[in-house]
Parts: C-alpha cells; structure tokens; sequence
C-alpha cells in the first residue's frame, strides 16, 4: 500500500467507522502452516478467528473479528500483514 492509499483508508474509515468497535478482517494465504500462523499472531488472543481452505487447498481465507480502539490500530495491522510473504488482502 502506497502512503496516499494509507490515507484513503484512513479518512474513509474515520467516515464510516465508530470507535470503538468490533472490525472485521479478510485475508487470503497460501495454505502453509507458517504463514497461517505469522497472520493469525498479528491478532489479540481475544479475536476471533476463522480459516477456511479453498477447495483445491491452495489458499487459505482467514477472517478475524477483533475489537479495535481506533483507526490506526486497523492500518497497523494491514501494513505488518503486508510484510508477510504471499498474504492478499481483501
């Protein structure tokens, strides 16, 4: 994500979002184990996450439900998600 993407996000969450709240995350991995673990680690023990592997089993869609205390907390977690190799997000 480029800077000027980051502060899309951010200005259209601060339009959209009440904070605090319960935020919901999409990502797809490669399925391997280690890949699904650095994603899932980003995430409080709280969260409540959910994998579901694709139907050939090459990818694996993770979804979080995480509560979240501002919008910064959100971005944070997209860009270390980003340095993960082979993550896409939704």
């Amino acid at each position: 994500m480029s800077e000027q993407d980051i502060e899309k996000f951010r200005q259209k969450l601060l339009e959209t979002t009440t904070f605090p709240t319960v935020y919901m995350f999409k990502i797809i991995v490669p399925s391997e184990n280690r890949t699904i673990a650095l994603v899932e680690n980003l995430f409080e023990p709280e969260a409540d996450i959910k994998t579901k592997e694709s139907d050939k089993g090459k990818y694996t869609s993770i979804t979080v439900k995480q509560v979240i205390i501002g919008v910064e907390e959100i971005i944070d977690i997209y860009k270390r998600a980003s340095l993960i190799k082979g993550v896409m997000m939704l």
